[in-house]
């Protein structure tokens, strides 16, 4: 029962959470995907471990936020 309560409650605050990035920049919004998914990589990867999490999602976020420069053209 206590996952079926995180489940409703994290369906509920998602749409909030991410109505909060609509007006972020592409660079802003590719940082932050690779935030997140260096977190969980991080995580995956040292079996849980805080910095483990904290040292993927600053890599991640690094590696997202030069996505766009690699990805855009310059003109």
């Amino acid at each position: 029962m206590r996952y079926g309560k995180l489940i409703v409650i994290s369906l509920l605050i998602s749409p909030l959470v991410l109505g909060g990035c609509s007006n972020l920049s592409t660079r802003q919004k590719n940082a932050a995907a690779g935030a997140a998914i260096g977190g969980v990589a991080g995580a995956v990867l040292t079996g849980g471990s805080a910095v483990g999490t904290v040292g993927g999602a600053a890599i991640g976020g690094v590696i997202g936020h030069g996505v766009d420069g690699l990805t855009s053209k310059k003109k």
